[in-house]
């Protein structure tokens, strides 16, 4: 299986700069940085969010409820302000469906995590001969020309390692912070003549890779390393801490992981970061799924993504921003003898809005007990197809991969017509 890279350590901090490398970066006034950059993001500036939801989330309890039916499980399903009905415990999302579409005919092939992960990230199934880039890296590869005053790097996940960015370079692998906007063993509060020295030791030990021809990870480090300094104590980091934030917007939110990871994708956002990954796990849930989706995990999510929605919307963020809503498969019609459900990717859910997609509706349908898709099924590629067109970015995009291979944006999805009109 292709190794998947996960999130950021102090050695690798480096190779996440570099995204920033190429750009000019003039100064900016402490308290104005993110209210300058929003302004700017309602005229030209696209964006996307993935909340993954890693585990497998069982969409049958969440947006296509078969209320009745043997395998629907306790959940009843509840009016929107679209055309379609969610389940009864998200309430606030109800209010703000009118914004979102609903995939209901999901229809993949990979039942495993790791591989479900990669191919619902990437587009691709893993190969060994083969590590495919993110659709975060792709998609802040490509609209990072509309950032030319942007220090931070362009692909953030928070909360989890996201998948790296394969043949694209470490230029665009993914900047992991946890919640509270802080970097995984990366000591940020080192006074600046240490932080000098570890720069310039670092330097020295990458210079002796480069002279020895190691390969052209080290001449990537080497080409930013002037730029990281500057980028440790840029007034933009001050996107990641959403403890500025009022309390009344922090609660609106919700005190989670969850909750606060989306309050940052808002900051983000109006920072001019192309692509931010949102991580809420805990939905591998083989076991008592309704008694915790009931009790913390539809809640937790109700409030942060109803948050986020509702916030993007009111600052007029959302037309130029897509939101996406996944994880690496569904879970089985059919409640397994320890009242949980199992994994599943036959037929199930993603939802998407934002950046010109239709809201407040279904695109298509499941059987009535849900174990089959029973319209035009959609795939990873398709959902990818339809955000890079919301985005405004040719499917005709072509990558050429390190051993000479073309890589078509999207793997070649479709647009999912029903989202747009």
């Amino acid at each position: 299986m292709a190794r998947i890279p996960v999130g950021m350590s102090r050695r690798h901090f480096m190779n996440h700069m570099a995204g920033a490398a190429a750009m000019t970066v003039p100064a900016m006034t402490m308290g104005h940085a993110l209210q300058t950059h929003a302004k700017d993001l309602k005229k030209r500036q696209k964006s996307a969010i993935m909340l993954w939801m890693g585990g497998g989330p069982a969409s049958i309890d969440i947006w296509d409820l078969k209320s009745g039916a043997p395998t629907g499980g306790p959940f009843k399903p509840i009016a929107t302000s679209g055309n379609a009905q969610i389940c009864e415990h998200m309430p606030l999302m109800a209010k703000e469906m009118d914004k979102m579409a609903i995939i209901r005919s999901m229809s993949t092939r990979e039942a495993d995590h790791n591989r479900g992960r990669y191919y619902m990230h990437t587009g691709y199934v893993p190969n060994p001969n083969m590590e495919h880039p993110s659709y975060g890296s792709v998609l802040a590869h490509e609209l990072i020309d509309q950032r030319s005053d942007l220090q931070i790097p362009p692909f953030v996940s928070v909360g989890g390692g996201s998948v790296g960015p394969g043949f694209l370079g470490m230029a665009w692998a993914p900047f992991s912070v946890d919640s509270n906007g802080r970097v995984r063993n990366l000591d940020m509060g080192l006074d600046r003549t240490r932080l000098q020295q570890r720069m310039n030791t670092l330097k020295l030990i990458e210079q002796g890779f480069i002279d020895d021809n190691r390969g052209q990870a080290a001449s990537d480090h080497q080409e930013i390393l002037g730029k990281t300094l500057n980028l440790m104590t840029s007034e933009q980091m001050e996107a990641f801490k959403v403890q500025q934030e009022p309390e009344s917007v922090r609660e609106e939110y919700g005190n989670t992981a969850f909750g606060r990871g989306c309050l940052m994708a808002r900051r983000l956002v109006e920072m001019g970061v192309p692509f931010i990954e949102v991580g809420n796990g805990g939905w591998d849930n083989h076991g008592n799924i309704h008694n915790l989706f009931s009790q913390t995990k539809l809640p937790e999510l109700d409030k942060g993504m109803s948050a986020l929605v509702r916030d993007l919307n009111q600052r007029g963020l959302l037309d130029d921003t897509v939101i996406m809503w996944m994880g690496e498969f569904g879970r089985t019609p059919r409640i397994n003898g320890n009242a949980g459900r199992d994994h599943w990717a036959r037929s199930w859910s993603v939802v998407a809005g934002g950046g010109g997609i239709n809201g407040g509706i279904a695109v298509g349908a499941t059987s009535a007990d849900g174990t089959e898709v029973v319209t035009e099924p959609y795939t990873s590629q398709d959902v990818m197809a339809s955000v890079c067109k919301a985005l405004g970015i040719s499917l005709e995009t072509t990558f050429t991969s390190r051993s000479g291979r073309p890589m078509k944006i999207a793997n070649g999805g479709k647009v999912i017509t029903e989202l747009f009109s």
